[in-house]
């Protein structure tokens, strides 16, 4: 019975380059999704409550160790999980210490770092056993590849478990630091060879969905920030006024990325694919901090100028995120097929990004900021509506892999 069981319920994980092309997203996957939900609204909220240079700064590297933490967690069970039982446990293994993080993430720049830094290691640690476990599955050729893998995963669980007995400004040090080095060295080895495609690391339908719903996660700290500010003043017409169009922003950079950039693969190359990836970790990054803003917005909506952190806050976030798209945009297989369409418009989205900035530094009334970055965004739009339009054969294949207008995600 043990046997049977093992052999039906308790499989292996699948070595590198066994690829399933046609996998889609499980409810698994989704379910699994759902927490960072959780652990980034942590994350945001302390943000909105104190917004300052240096919240801003604590929340780019807590934000980043959690989106580490999705990425690498992902890219495995996109490359080795399977429909059962072992797969299953071990993601909702991952998910006990996802909640137990979120419970700590509020507080991860002070006191709450420590315990933060130990149950973050615990979780690299299942992923570097995982990680072990396929390894001893690979062939002669992967695992000439993949030599140095054990190495890296022991020294990001070591140098996050050393982090917890440090003081809270040198952890954050320490914190910043490993984001960055983990960032540079995996697009470093990502763009020096193409080993990862070798070993199956595609960017197959199923990874790019996957990233598109945790930029659908991202945006719906947007809604939780306007709801958080309209819950704690008085529902004035000008404080919800002030939220509804701070949600707009929210349906403004829905329509920028998944009309230009979601559900869209990228070029077949090691550097393309590294590319497409971690432009998404600024991307992510700046709309969380979007939703974040969205609460000292709400509360200053009386105000006859935005407060300049808020300001700069929401008017960068949405200037770096345009930068990022544009980024990502051009690691994309439709702009090398398309280049007539997705140049002009990542002009556009650079032009966009100084107008931001120079928003932010005119610091209007909290509604007029929020009013002028939605006709920002919509100005964009409506500028690359117009190329695809202006094609010579209305019925060319267009960017959402259709024709005519169904690709451009609008009904007209």
């Amino acid at each position: 019975m043990l046997t049977r069981f093992r052999d039906r319920f308790w499989l292996p994980p699948r070595a590198h380059g066994d690829v399933i092309e046609d996998r889609t997203v499980s409810f698994l996957e989704l379910f699994y999704d759902l927490v960072y939900v959780v652990v980034i609204a942590r994350a945001a909220h302390t943000l909105a409550e104190h917004v300052s240079w240096r919240s801003v700064g604590e929340f780019v590297i807590v934000f980043g160790l959690i989106w580490i933490a999705w990425l690498k967690a992902t890219l495995y069970y996109d490359l080795h999980g399977r429909e059962d039982g072992r797969t299953r446990v071990f993601v909702f293994v991952q998910m006990l210490l996802l909640a137990l993080l979120a419970v700590f993430t509020a507080d991860a720049a002070g006191e709450g770092g420590t315990p933060f830094a130990i149950v973050y290691a615990a979780f690299l640690a299942v992923l570097a056993w995982l990680g072990y476990t396929v390894r001893r599955r690979d062939t002669h050729e992967h695992v000439t590849v993949t030599g140095h893998f054990p190495a890296g995963h022991l020294t990001t669980v070591a140098v996050i478990a050393v982090s917890a007995a440090l003081p809270d400004d040198a952890r954050m040090i320490v914190w910043g630091l490993f984001v960055v080095a983990w960032v540079l060295g995996s697009i470093l080895l990502s763009r020096g060879s193409d080993a990862g495609l070798k070993m199956g690391v595609v960017a197959a339908e199923s990874t790019v969905h996957r990233f598109g719903l945790f930029t659908i996660i991202v945006l719906g700290e947007v809604v939780v920030g306007v709801v958080d500010g309209l819950s704690d003043v008085a529902r004035t017409l000008q404080s919800v006024a002030t939220g509804m169009l701070g949600l707009m922003i929210g349906f403004a950079i829905w329509w920028t990325y998944f009309d230009f950039v979601g559900l869209r693969s990228p070029k077949p190359s090691g550097r393309s694919l590294a590319q497409w990836m971690f432009s998404h970790l600024p991307v992510t990054l700046t709309i969380a901090a979007t939703g974040a803003a969205m609460v000292s917005l709400i509360e200053h909506a009386a105000d006859a100028r935005a407060p300049e952190a808020t300001a700069w806050l929401l008017a960068g976030s949405v200037a770096l995120g345009l930068v990022a798209l544009v980024v990502t945009m051009h690691s994309l297989q439709d702009y090398e097929r398309l280049p007539m369409l997705y140049r002009p418009v990542s002009v556009a989205m650079v032009v966009a990004s100084a107008v931001a900035l120079l928003i932010g530094w005119w610091r209007p009334a909290p509604w007029l900021l929020a009013l002028t970055l939605i006709l920002l965004l919509s100005a964009v739009w409506f500028f690359a509506v117009d190329r695809w339009l202006r094609l010579d054969d209305p019925g060319r294949v267009l960017p959402g892999g259709g024709s005519g207008r169904r690709a451009t995600g609008w009904e007209g």
